[in-house]
């Protein structure tokens, strides 16, 4: 896994980018880019901000869930809380904050959990993921455009979810496997030798 803190790479020097629409998220534009084939292509490109999302944890083995209204998506979605990037900010500290505004949480312990591109032939959004623990509970801060109901589910029920296809929203499927693989990892640690 590539780590945490690695960069997404820049257009290179010799790359040209025409923008064809600026959003308050989004920047749509048309790069003339050159491949490491040597050949010139143009690609349409969405740049976005990245963004950081959280695997909340509890003391009995349960994920806080967002069961979130998607317009795009035609209906409600099963989510982790996450949100975009502010600029200058770090990622764990975007995590800390959808996570309170989200899901009323706050947590002591954090664990990245590594990056994902979420739709890398358009898309140039980077999510890095958070494993969250030493859960409080704080003031929720949904925005007006947010339609979310909070959910407790174990983690094990939670996968099967994954699984079956209940849950079908990509960060939240990548989030609960590292997850549940970091902390299966963590199980002979905990234990001790023999």
């Amino acid at each position: 896994m590539a780590p945490i803190d690695s960069p997404v790479t820049d257009l290179a020097a010799e790359d040209e980018r025409r923008t064809l629409f600026q959003g308050k998220i989004v920047d749509v534009g048309l790069e003339r880019v050159r491949l490491p084939t040597g050949r010139d292509v143009e690609l349409e490109v969405i740049r976005h901000p990245g963004g950081a999302a959280a695997v909340a944890i509890d003391d009995r083995g349960r994920v806080c869930l967002l069961r979130q209204y998607r317009h795009v998506a035609g209906g409600w979605l099963w989510e982790l809380p996450a949100g975009k990037i502010d600029l200058g900010e770090p990622p764990a500290v975007t995590a800390e904050r959808e996570l309170a505004e989200e899901a009323g949480l706050m947590a002591v312990s954090w664990d990245s959990l590594g990056r994902m591109h979420s739709s890398p032939g358009v898309f140039a959004e980077v999510i890095h993921l958070f494993l969250a623990r030493g859960l409080s509970e704080v003031d929720l801060g949904h925005e007006a455009d947010e339609v979310i109901e909070v959910h407790w589910l174990p983690l094990v029920d939670a996968l099967a979810r994954c699984t079956d296809g209940t849950i079908t929203d990509a960060k939240t499927l990548i989030g609960l496997y590292r997850a549940d693989a970091l902390l299966r990892a963590r199980v002979p640690e905990a234990a001790g030798p023999g």
